[in-house]
């Protein structure tokens, strides 16, 4: 069985329509800027938290818009999945890289995925947001 590790993310856009995507100091691949919430923390909590300290986005937890939970391998530990609350931010954001961020990278939605992307992002959000949706705003 695999271990599991407990995760917030964020997906945030710049005003081209661009989805944030973060490489942490040491890794090689992307993936949304969030995190472990720490003791007594909630999942929207720890997101905005986390979007704070990694890319300077502040924004009140309330603001973020649940988009849904999954399961994926982690990109960076083997033999390790994360269940991973994701949220959506409002309106459209500059960032940069802070704490342990080594980098950002402004991903093009319809651009085809490339290697270096965490099995999160391909498997389970571009294709989400890729969805027609009616009622909702996560384009």
């Amino acid at each position: 069985m695999k271990h599991r590790i407990v995760v917030s993310a964020v997906c945030v856009f710049d005003d081209a329509g661009r989805l944030l995507t973060v490489r942490k100091r040491g890794t090689g691949m992307f993936m949304h800027p969030g995190g472990k919430p720490e003791a007594g923390e909630t999942a929207v909590q720890a997101a905005a938290r986390e979007l704070a300290e990694e890319v300077g986005i502040v924004l009140d937890p309330r603001a973020l818009q649940l988009m849904g939970v999954w399961i994926a391998d982690a990109a960076n530990e083997a033999a390790t999945d994360i269940e991973a609350t994701v949220f959506m931010a409002p309106g459209t954001w500059q960032a940069h890289p802070s704490a342990e961020i080594d980098e950002i990278r402004w991903l093009e939605l319809d651009a085809e995925p490339t290697p270096d992307l965490a099995p999160l992002l391909t498997d389970h959000i571009l294709p989400e947001l890729a969805r027609p949706r009616s009622g909702d705003n996560f384009s």
